[in-house]
């Protein structure tokens, strides 16, 4: 028993060293290059249904908190009120829009992300970098590893559930990240967005803001 625990050990020590980057250039590049005429037709949907730029480029928390720019196919419309200011984002989600994301198709440019290294397949979910000085210790935690495409928090509720409730799972993650573990959540997210569940919160088409702990 003691054997075989402390081989376990050691291979998930060479698993979080170099074979995670490795088990994600081993899938990424495969998928973005049978992809690629999928890219290339969601780039033209976006462009002549939303408008360019085809690609929304924001400033995400990556690891250690460090920014860097996340890349996701454009899912809201330009539409502005008569002064000329942006309308809620729930005016702007048209059809077209919704179903990229009810689909996670938005997603997709991300696997960029992971092949510059930005990014990891599995990891917490990358979020805005004001969000950094509202994080408790605890919490912050989640900057211990590279941000995922998809995550234990996506797994189970995603925008549905609480923000306290996506970071409990994203530093449950960070204790227990394995091979293992990493290939169970990928398996699993494929079946939620089959299912298109958790995409929105209650009151909001996506998510509401993170402002810190005791937000309403």
């Amino acid at each position: 028993m003691m054997n075989y625990q402390s081989g376990t050990m050691k291979e998930n020590r060479l698993y979080l060293r170099g074979g995670k980057r490795l088990f994600d250039l081993i899938i990424t590049v495969p998928t973005l290059i049978l992809l690629a005429p999928l890219f290339v037709l969601f780039g033209l949907l976006v462009y002549f249904r939303l408008g360019p730029p085809v690609l929304f480029r924001q400033q995400r928390s990556g690891l250690r908190g460090q920014p860097f720019t996340l890349f996701k196919f454009r899912t809201l419309s330009d539409s502005r009120d008569a002064e000329g200011s942006l309308l809620p984002d729930g005016e702007r989600l048209n059809a077209f829009g919704r179903f990229l994301r009810s689909t996670s198709l938005d997603e997709l440019p991300e696997l960029i992300n992971v092949l510059k290294g930005n990014m990891s397949l599995v990891g917490p979910r990358p979020l805005l970098v004001e969000y950094l000085d509202y994080y408790s210790r605890e919490q912050a935690r989640r900057h211990e590893v590279r941000p995922g495409i998809t995550g234990w928090a996506q797994i189970h509720g995603r925008n549905a559930v609480s923000w306290e409730q996506k970071f409990e799972h994203d530093v449950w993650y960070v204790d227990r990240r394995s091979f293992w573990l990493d290939l169970r959540i990928i398996l699993i997210t494929l079946v939620k967005v089959v299912k298109c569940e958790g995409i929105s919160s209650k009151n909001h088409p996506t998510t509401e803001k993170f402002r810190g702990l005791g937000q309403t």
